[in-house]
């Protein structure tokens, strides 16, 4: 039974989250906040309530998260429901009872702006990668990537969490808050993208060869990665030819090139960006899954 409930998988995921947590807390509590921001999601919200009326960061953010977390219940499954709660009560106690015993930086906004946008980012894409959230608009996020999977997280939040800088910023008349806050919005979304699906990111070589196994051969012999030949035509010569397609990492495209000049000098070799590649031998990342 305690096996059951106290998996592997179980203490990875408080472990990730406790680690996320912590990083959300030194981007909101001792960079943010002082520099007063305005910023996004039911942390914009929760700021709000605290410069004016001093309500604990922490205990709003809860407070908010109850309506909308039983509204997102059936659309994001029991599993990422839970593990999302445990994380939101869990950030939320650390932001209010052990960020304000942490130094408060207390210098130049921008290099607040800054850093408040890479340490939160890098939080917010290690706790989604577990499949959880912070809970607040996250649940919202998560719902809408649920629909549209087509849609990247960073994007999503990015236009989900402007309406929330405008409204800190006109509130307080901060205009140069409201840019500030926009900077950070810009930082959360490229780091939770580049986190995410920066590890599945990689390369494509489309190889127009007249050799095609031999080049299939050396590519599994020198890297270790599959390719997949396609019979083409030359729209030239009208010459039959195999054209040779490789998704590898960025280390290994060397290796690639360096083994086709070996089988075919001549061979016509095409190297593209690949944002993210998913099957044997890359890992996958899911996020907002009920399974």
């Amino acid at each position: 039974m305690v096996k059951r409930v106290v998996s592997t998988k179980w203490i990875v995921d408080v472990v990730v989250e406790l680690v996320g947590s912590i990083l959300i807390a030194l981007a909101l509590y001792n960079f943010a906040l002082m520099a007063k921001f305005p910023m996004t999601g039911f942390s914009g919200i929760s700021f709000i309530l605290y410069r004016l009326f001093k309500v604990p960061i922490g205990l709003s953010t809860i407070l908010l998260n109850v309506p909308v977390a039983f509204l997102c219940y059936k659309l994001l499954g029991r599993g990422f429901f839970f593990r999302s709660i445990r994380c939101m009560v869990l950030s939320s106690l650390i932001i209010d009872h052990v960020a304000p015993l942490l130094p408060v930086y207390r210098g130049d906004r921008l290099l607040a702006a800054i850093c408040t946008g890479v340490i939160g980012g890098l939080g917010y894409a290690i706790i989604y990668m577990r499949n959880s959230s912070t809970g607040g608009t996250d649940f919202i996020i998560m719902s809408v990537k649920a629909l549209r999977p087509h849609l990247s997280l960073g994007k999503i939040a990015f236009l989900s969490d402007i309406g929330i800088i405008l409204v800190g910023g006109i509130i307080f008349k901060d205009i140069d808050g409201i840019v500030y806050g926009m900077i950070i919005n810009y930082i959360f979304a490229i780091m939770v993208d580049k986190v995410m699906y920066g590890m599945n990111s990689g390369k494509v070589a489309l190889i127009v060869t007249e050799h095609g196994h031999g080049i299939a051969d050396v590519i599994d012999q020198t890297c270790g990665r599959g390719s997949t030949i396609i019979n083409a035509h030359g729209g030239y010569k009208k010459k039959e030819k195999d054209v040779v397609m490789c998704a590898c990492s960025t280390k290994q495209m060397y290796q690639v090139e360096q083994g086709v000049k070996q089988i075919d000098p001549e061979a016509f070799i095409i190297i593209m960006e690949s944002n993210e590649v998913l099957g044997e031998g890359f890992k996958n990342t899911r996020v907002a899954e009920n399974k």
